[in-house]
């Protein structure tokens, strides 16, 4: 059996790897930032202890980034073969940046972490979706 490097030309090989080390970067950002509300609760966010409902529900919805971020991991093996888990994780990102942008609207602007995340949400997220497209359709040919 020979390995998908000799299957695709050199430059569509250098598609895919630079796609899974874009994928690598990025994931970083979720997993990090999933990791520090689950540790500090809102404290990584600068707020002092608040109320305890609102601490679980900021761990949780850590909890549910910190796995956004490992779930686009798995998608780095083999990354031609995962389009239905990278659009799902897409489509889950990018409602979160709808809902986040909805915040914008209703509460005001928010740091500028939190808007370069609504940019990664909104606009990065479904550039690396048309990205992985044509990577996927390079593995078929």
């Amino acid at each position: 059996m020979t390995s998908l490097a000799y299957q695709i030309s050199p430059a569509d090989f250098r598609q895919r790897r630079m796609l899974q080390v874009t994928i690598a970067v990025l994931a970083l950002l979720p997993v990090f930032a999933g990791l520090c509300g689950v540790v500090t609760g809102a404290g990584f966010l600068g707020v002092k202890a608040g109320p305890t409902d609102l601490d679980s529900h900021v761990r949780f919805l850590s909890g549910l980034f910190l796995a956004f971020g490992v779930g686009w991991y798995t998608c780095i093996p083999a990354i031609e073969k995962k389009t239905e888990r990278i659009r799902l994780l897409a489509i889950l990102t990018f409602c979160g940046g709808l809902a986040r942008l909805s915040s914008l609207v209703i509460a005001g602007v928010p740091s500028i972490g939190h808007l370069l995340g609504l940019g990664m949400e909104l606009l990065v997220v479904p550039c690396i979706v048309l990205w992985h497209g044509r990577v996927s359709r390079l593995g078929r040919r």
